[in-house]
């Protein structure tokens, strides 16, 4: 791995823990597609799908970990929300990281450009009743059986992606569950570190990690989440959906036009 390759994997490192940290993912969504197409490229290397998604795997771990962190102090963190939702992602995520080892790069690429889809339209989906309980330590209430159903089939997809799901768990808690922008962005942040845990474990097992390039990734990861979170709490929470909605949609038009 040559030192150009380094640099331009740590910077990709790091510009999507930055924005992941700021608006509640884990960095998947912005990171896939700049280990895929980035690298090429600029002529300093070249990955698969398969490569892509289990460097993504190992990075979004140590990425919400940071993450977590910077938000534990601020009370934002529903440990109800967090538990419900978390333990479920876990499960799924294991086993599509597992199971993703049999299939192929397009299909990979495919299931991903699905799972931004969707959550691309339920970005800008109209949100129903008012922007309640941005204070931190808010009783909230949610329909738990939609939140474990949607968890656990997130887990699955987001485990073949080598992703955590929460591009795809931000907006079904905001439109679906109808939680609050602050307390969806920090208790994502926690499930998508539980749902790490699965995917990444999936991956490592079947060989599908590539960690010198992983590692770079990491280290980028652990600098600017937190970085990315602490600028997160000054923006209007108006700004930051805008932010993540705009770029999964870029995402989702550049993957489709892709595949097709």
């Amino acid at each position: 791995m040559g030192l150009d390759l380094i640099i331009v994997l740590f910077l990709i490192g790091f510009i999507g823990s930055f924005i992941s940290g700021m608006v509640g993912i884990g960095g998947s969504i912005i990171k896939y597609p700049l280990l895929l197409y980035i690298p090429p490229l600029l002529g300093v290397g070249a990955f698969t799908a398969t490569e892509v998604a289990g460097i993504s795997a190992v990075d979004v771990f140590f990425a919400s970990l940071a993450g977590v962190l910077a938000f534990r102090k601020d009370g934002y963190l529903n440990k109800r929300l967090i538990i419900t939702m978390g333990t479920v992602v876990l499960v799924g995520s294991f086993l599509g990281g597992y199971g993703s080892v049999l299939l192929s790069n397009t299909s990979i690429n495919l299931v991903y450009a699905i799972l931004a889809s969707v959550a691309a339209i339920l970005m800008f989906s109209p949100r129903k009743g008012k922007e309640l309980g941005e204070e931190a330590n808010i009783q909230i209430e949610f329909n738990h059986l939609l939140a474990v159903i949607s968890a656990f089939l997130v887990g699955i997809g987001a485990g073949i992606v080598g992703a955590a799901g929460a591009f795809l768990l931000v907006p079904i808690m905001l439109v679906l569950l109808k939680i609050p922008t602050r307390v969806t962005i920090a208790s994502s942040l926690a499930i998508t570190f539980l749902s790490s845990i699965g995917s990444t474990a999936g991956k490592i097992i079947t060989g599908q990690v590539l960690f010198g390039p992983a590692g770079v990734m990491i280290v980028a990861s652990l600098i600017a989440a937190p970085m990315g979170a602490v600028t997160g709490k000054k923006i209007d929470t108006k700004v930051l959906k805008a932010i993540l909605s705009l770029l999964i949609l870029a995402t989702v038009i550049k993957i489709w036009v892709d595949i097709i």
